[in-house]
């Protein structure tokens, strides 16, 4: 059985009110500010996208129209982090709020032999809602623990649809003499092998189904693609039909699945009552046509091309339409952000901020957020990073800061002409150590 969750909050380091009196504060002000009805809310993650794989964020060679159309409708966030350029623990913290070390899944990557993953007292984007009376749904990619107790719909979720791992032949190979790589629908194998090329078709059309059957009602709809992480195929309707290849034809079909997503929320009458949100999970694949362009890096590095995101915020009436963001956030925020919408109270030791006064372009708004960990690996292979406000700093030896700035791309070292900002970070780094549970997962890998 479920432990409980611990919902008295123990206070958070990074904030100077705690959590849940902000999150009471908020809510006030959305009630004063006369919102009653709860919003819908859809949170697209897709796997291994690029902040460069976006027409809307610089992209020539593919056409993303779906997703212009997106942003110029809503807002387009330029300064949105992960904590991690790796799946397992970038998807910890976003379901959580919490940094992945401090859930105990600091580094590496769940692979199909993992005994562990998110503890059932940990609370979840679906449990934070629920108690609001959201319906929750996760469909896609779960990446969080696959034993009893762990999986979506002991997390909160009202139902699932999906592959809870990875496609690729780390992970296919495990499933080889049962007939392949399951989809599950609940904990029930629908169907096997997984196969790449149509997964982007059955997860939109699972979604499309989610939003008709609750179109009466508030809901929660996570949406976790497989695409772009390798291996990436297309459906036959868009293969060879962009300018970057086979990969630039998977972001094509995630595009067309996000157009229709919001095209169906446009049919029912539900557009003005639901906040979308587009983004991923973390930078792209070495070795792989994708783009984390302007910045220098990508999956598994502490980089800019790592860690920040796109991130495309849609709500018709409410997110300003054609704004582009620069106020800094991260996936942690999602957590206390859609606790302000249902009113509920946060869990303990939450890492993330309300940023619903931002999103919604509210006069004076500015994030509240100014710093950020970030730690990818374990062993030789181990990089950490601090982020107070437009400084960075890469740990090592020796340290090495980079003004965000005037040099997105991190090429000059500015470390010897600020050693007390040097110090001030590291410092900071030392104290976020201590409360996390810094240790890679068992049965985890790089």
């Amino acid at each position: 059985m479920k432990r409980s969750k611990p919902w008295k909050n123990a206070g958070n380091i990074f904030q100077s009110l705690e959590p849940r009196t902000l999150a009471l504060a908020g809510l006030l002000a959305w009630s004063a500010a006369g919102a009653v009805e709860k919003p819908n809310i859809i949170l697209i993650n897709c796997d291994d996208l690029g902040y460069g794989d976006l027409g809307c964020c610089g992209a020539q060679d593919i056409r993303t129209p779906q997703l212009d159309r997106m942003a110029a409708e809503g807002t387009r966030l330029t300064d949105f982090s992960v904590t991690s350029a790796l799946c397992t623990p970038s998807r910890a913290a976003l379901m959580t709020g919490k940094y992945p070390g401090r859930v105990g899944l600091a580094a590496g990557v769940l692979r199909p032999d993992a005994t562990n993953g998110l503890a059932g007292c940990e609370a979840t984007l679906a449990e934070v809602l629920k108690p609001a009376g959201y319906v929750t749904g996760c469909i896609g990619k779960w990446h969080l623990g696959f034993v009893q107790g762990m999986r979506p719909m002991d997390q909160g979720f009202d139902s699932y649809y999906g592959v809870l791992h990875n496609l690729d032949k780390f992970e296919t190979i495990c499933f080889e003499q049962e007939g392949g790589m399951p989809v599950l629908r609940g904990n029930v194998v629908e169907k096997r092998p997984a196969v790449p090329a149509e997964m982007t078709g059955l997860y939109t059309a699972e979604a499309l189904k989610f939003i008709e059957a609750n179109r009466g009602r508030p809901f929660f709809l996570y949406l976790g693609h497989a695409m772009p992480h390798l291996p990436f195929d297309a459906s036959a309707k868009f293969k060879g039909k962009s300018g970057r290849g086979l990969f630039g034809d998977v972001v094509e079909e995630l595009d067309d699945s996000t157009g229709q997503i919001l095209d169906k929320l446009r049919a029912l009458g539900l557009a003005e009552k639901t906040l979308v949100i587009f983004t991923s999970d973390n930078g792209p694949e070495r070795n792989t046509p994708g783009s984390a362009k302007p910045f220098h890096g990508g999956k598994h590095t502490v980089f800019e091309g790592g860690l920040r995101m796109p991130c495309l915020v849609w709500w018709p009436g409410h997110v300003p339409a054609g704004r582009v963001c620069d106020e800094f956030m991260a996936t942690l925020d999602f957590l206390p952000t859609f606790a302000r919408f249902a009113g509920t109270p946060l869990p303990a030791q939450v890492d993330g901020f309300d940023q619903l006064d931002v999103l919604l372009g509210r006069p004076g708004a500015k994030s509240p957020r100014t710093t950020l960990y970030s730690l990818y690996g374990f062993g030789q292979h181990r990089f950490e990073s601090m982020r107070e406000g437009r400084w960075k700093l890469h740990l090592g030896a020796p340290p090495k800061l980079f003004d965000l700035g005037s040099d997105l791309g991190e090429a000059t070292d500015v470390a010897a002409q600020h050693p007390d900002g040097v110090q001030r970070l590291q410092a900071l780094a030392e104290h976020i150590r201590g409360e996390l549970k810094d240790r890679a997962p068992t049965g985890a890998t790089r």
